[in-house]
């Protein structure tokens, strides 16, 4: 059963049009964010392949209630991802804020994205990958990367500053590269993590992200690096 208000008409132009409509927009943003927290928890519950219609019974409305605020899946997509990875984001944040070191700051960093992350695999998935675009969608796979190419640059940035002060000068054109190299390394790990059935095997959140942070600083085998290398040959 529909318990939502009936969509309001469109307000007619003249005498008292100006309130109308800010009342007409002020309704149009309050039920887009209803939306928005309705489809989230529907793809929580039923999975990133949820279709809009299964998405739109669960919010108790109709698919074409969705498509006229969102116009496809696409930019359903668009709109939850600009949603969640701001929160994220603001969570990424914060969490870096009491970090004494670079290392500490990673590890904060990566360990509240991965539990956000895992918090909801299902609505992560959705907001990251691009769904099939309709021949006349407006919301193509460009415009549902601005949100989270945005998201990432925003956190390669947030990695880069204390890399750099920790680094000092000359060293700018390594960390003009690691920072994109190390979200890159976030991102997939990250995901193949989410997407690995449980077993003794898989690690926890707390271990991978340990785990992430010392790829990121150390390398897999530091054994290998040159000057080790160099050292060992000489005896």
């Amino acid at each position: 059963m529909n318990n939502h208000p009936p969509e309001l008409p469109v307000p007619a132009a003249g005498g008292n049009a100006d309130g109308r409509s800010a009342r007409w927009q002020t309704h149009r943003e309050e039920r887009r964010r209803e939306l928005i927290k309705s489809a989230r928890r529907a793809v929580h519950a039923l999975g990133s392949d949820a279709s809009m219609e299964e998405i739109a019974a669960a919010a108790g409305t109709s698919k074409s209630v969705f498509y006229r605020y969102f116009g496809d899946k696409a930019g359903l997509q668009q709109a939850v991802g600009e949603v969640v990875l701001s929160q994220m984001q603001r969570k990424i944040r914060e969490a870096v804020q009491g970090a004494q070191t670079p290392r500490e700051g990673l590890l904060a960093m990566i360990s509240a994205y991965l539990q956000m992350a895992e918090t909801s695999p299902n609505v992560y998935s959705f907001v990251t990958r691009y769904a099939p675009v309709d021949a006349d969608s407006t919301h193509g796979p460009a415009a549902i990367s601005g949100a989270l190419g945005h998201f990432f640059d925003s956190i390669a940035e947030m990695i880069a500053a204390p890399m750099r002060a920790h680094l000092g000068d000359g060293r700018e054109a390594v960390i003009g590269y690691w920072p994109t190299a190390a979200i890159g390394l976030v991102r997939n790990a990250g995901e193949q993590w989410l997407s690995t059935p449980d077993s003794a095997s898989k690690p926890d959140q707390e271990a991978m992200a340990q785990q992430i942070t010392s790829w990121l600083c150390v390398g897999i085998a530091p054994e290998l690096s040159e000057s080790t290398v160099r050292t060992n040959e000489g005896h």
